[in-house]
């Protein structure tokens, strides 16, 4: 009997609490209780056959609250016609379909559209789950602005003129439709990559066809940062995610520093969101604010080498249509600082071989820090996202060659930094000569050093 009178005091707490959204809900669904911070066996941590408690009138709620909203018919008809409108600075393409076929749209947004170019790539994706489908709407506004813009305000020329910026409205169409939180197979889609600390899903067939989507995406192309938006709670949320002992507690990742910064910056850019009471600054690490396993963030940093934060955008997980311009206007300058930041800040440069001037994918990293990222295979580019006002030693290497490492002061601008390496086993013919490296002429990126050809013989080392 009090078995059974626990269980039931139990199940009407969940039903009660199911009807109000919470802060500590917002990114993961799981309060900090849950199974995923519980001692439960790993295959339960990635919540992938977690399937929430369907509850009628809560769905009607929400029916309500869509009026107002777009359709996924009206929101892939809106990106075709703003494509055409600005069609000089942005093109759509699709990375995949959800499990019921709903096609998944990008957005890009750059002075050349489509084409790869030695600058960095930020990627914006909205309505991972699909009951927060704020960020798909935001995300609209923000690609509308900027076609609006481009030209007439600096802040947008800046970003479509040095950044490649891919918006992904919804990642989870089929859980929109829906009006639930999982994909249309019940899966709760931030709980679906491979993790740090717990296996999870390791077979990629195992994966949903929206996770396998992202994770093809960014094999396919290099992302310097990353968002995702979110609603139900207000707070710039950066890694880890998780925790080794499953435990709810600050966990650094190597490049802390960096992620509070980014955080602070879009904190601070928000209308109130750097006034949390909750929160300090309205950052939060995202294992001290509850551990979750299987997250999006953490995987783009460690297998894309790309820093992603989770952003909280609104108390209100499915706020009134009415208040969604209003929740543009909030997080607006946020969003485009962060964008702009890229261009900046941080330190960008080319690998090239000393032999006939190579492009070389070299790895990238910073003494102290335990992260690499890898220039681009193409155009040998990299872009290093690191704190302003710091020194570090940036080393360059690659299998074949010698490393070669350089002491750098950042400053409040983006610095350019160039790597020319030496085969191991030094090669006839021309070498290239460059200047180390030099601070940019304050537009952001500023140019790359030109490099001259000399004879090799003439080359002092």
């Amino acid at each position: 009997m009090k078995k059974k009178l626990s269980f039931s005091i139990l199940f009407l707490s969940l039903h009660f609490f199911s009807h109000f959204p919470q802060s500590i809900t917002a990114r993961g669904g799981d309060t900090m209780s849950s199974t995923n911070s519980s001692g439960f066996a790993a295959t339960i941590y990635g919540g992938s056959r977690r399937n929430l408690l369907r509850d009628d009138e809560h769905l009607k709620k929400l029916d309500k609250l869509a009026h107002g909203y777009m359709t996924n018919a009206d929101l892939e008809k809106a990106m075709k016609v703003l494509n055409r409108r600005c069609s000089s600075i942005s093109r759509i393409y699709t990375i995949g379909k959800s499990v019921l076929g709903v096609p998944l749209w990008v957005m890009e947004f750059s002075d050349n559209p489509g084409e790869e170019e030695a600058e960095p790539a930020f990627k914006f994706v909205g309505n991972v789950h699909g009951d927060e489908p704020v960020g798909r709407e935001v995300l609209l506004l923000l690609a509308n602005w900027l076609c609006d813009n481009y030209k007439k305000d600096p802040l947008a020329t800046l970003i479509i003129d040095k950044v490649h910026l891919h918006i992904l409205p919804s990642m989870n169409p089929d859980g929109y439709s829906l009006r639930t939180r999982g994909n249309a197979n019940g899966f709760d889609l931030n709980r679906d990559f491979p993790d740090k600390f717990f296996p999870i899903n390791d077979e990629m067939d195992a994966r949903q066809p929206e996770t396998k989507a992202i994770m093809s995406w960014l094999k396919e192309r290099q992302f310097t940062a990353s968002a995702s938006l979110h609603g139900g709670a207000l707070v710039a949320n950066y890694p880890w995610d998780g925790t080794e002992d499953k435990k709810r507690h600050y966990n650094a990742c190597p490049d802390d520093q960096t992620f509070r910064y980014m955080a602070s910056l879009y904190s601070r850019s928000h209308s109130n969101m750097s006034l949390s009471k909750e929160f300090k600054g309205g950052i939060t690490n995202g294992a001290l604010w509850y551990p979750i396993y299987g997250g999006m963030q953490d995987w783009n940093y460690i297998h894309g080498g790309c820093f992603e934060l989770t952003l909280e955008i609104t108390d209100n997980k499915w706020p009134p249509a009415k208040e969604l311009s209003t929740i543009w206007e909030y997080n607006k300058m946020g969003m485009l600082n962060l964008v702009a930041s890229l261009a900046k800040t941080g330190v960008h440069g080319k690998v090239l071989s000393s032999d006939y001037g190579r492009p070389l994918s070299a790895s990238i990293s910073i003494k102290g820090i335990n992260s690499t990222i890898k220039a681009s295979e193409t155009l040998a580019d990299y872009h290093r996202l690191l704190v302003p006002g710091e020194v570090y030693e940036v080393i360059a290497t690659m299998h074949g060659y010698k490393n070669k490492s350089t002491k750098i002061l950042l400053g409040e601008e983006a610095m350019s930094l160039d790597f020319i390496l030496d085969p191991t086993i030094p090669h006839q013919g021309s070498s290239f000569k460059s200047s180390c490296y030099y601070p940019s002429d304050g537009d952001g990126m500023g140019g790359y050093p030109l490099l001259e050809i000399v004879p090799g013989s003439q080359l002092q080392r």
